[in-house]
């Protein structure tokens, strides 16, 4: 049984959680794991909470351990518990992998020096602060580190990986399955293709955002 494991934490956008989980969870003769430091419901960045299915402490050894984003992620990349598992975890997995600002998370454990990675773009300049090389790309591979950019990017990484597990025709199976077919009305999804007057409001919205990350990573 292929053990995958999603790290979750208070405040996390529960899409970069959701959006892998939905791929990764059709993976034939896999087992999936919500693990939390307890069992009580994690609250996220909308109005979804999630229960966890395993704490830390009960929490098998994962193949594949994935650490999503949000605002959250400003408390969890400091928080010793967390750091613990992860770095734990790790060592025994066969993938490690993030989305979005879960990345730091990966980085604050050790698991990002000397690697190649990726995150969502507002906070791409932060990585060589956990010892990693930004690299613009959605999804990003560094032997058995796999980083996604922002939030949507978990679903591209998690069909990627389900084809290099159990092939291509499992991963394009389940890809129709959840109809992802992407037709966005707007090209604005990535600031090299937003308009200005769009890019300019989301920077300075992510100003405050980027702070609590900015004081706890490394300098």
């Amino acid at each position: 049984m292929f053990n995958i494991g999603f790290v979750i934490f208070p405040n996390l956008t529960q899409l970069d959680f959701t959006g892998p989980l939905q791929v990764l969870s059709r993976l034939p003769d896999a087992t999936t794991h919500i693990v939390a430091k307890s069992l009580g419901p994690v609250p996220s960045d909308s109005v979804l909470s999630i229960p966890p299915t395993v704490s830390f402490p009960d929490c098998p050894q994962l193949d594949l351990i994935c650490v999503p984003g949000g605002g959250g992620v400003a408390r969890a990349m400091v928080d010793a518990e967390t750091i613990a598992f992860v770095r734990r975890q790790a060592e025994g997995a066969r993938y490690i992998t993030s989305v979005c600002t879960g990345a730091f998370v990966l980085g604050m454990a050790g698991l990002l020096k000397g690697r190649r990675a990726t995150t969502h773009w507002a906070y791409a300049d932060l990585l060589p602060r956990v010892g990693a090389t930004h690299e613009k790309s959605r999804v990003v591979r560094d032997g058995n580190v796999i980083t996604a950019g922002g939030v949507t990017s978990g679903i591209d990484f998690a069909l990627r990986l389900v084809a290099e597990i159990a092939g291509d025709e499992v991963a394009q199976s389940i890809q129709l399955g959840i109809e992802y077919d992407p037709e966005p009305p707007f090209q604005s999804g990535h600031p090299d293709r937003a308009p200005d007057t769009v890019r300019r409001r989301v920077i300075d919205a992510f100003v405050a955002r980027r702070q609590p990350y900015e004081a706890a990573l490394p300098t």
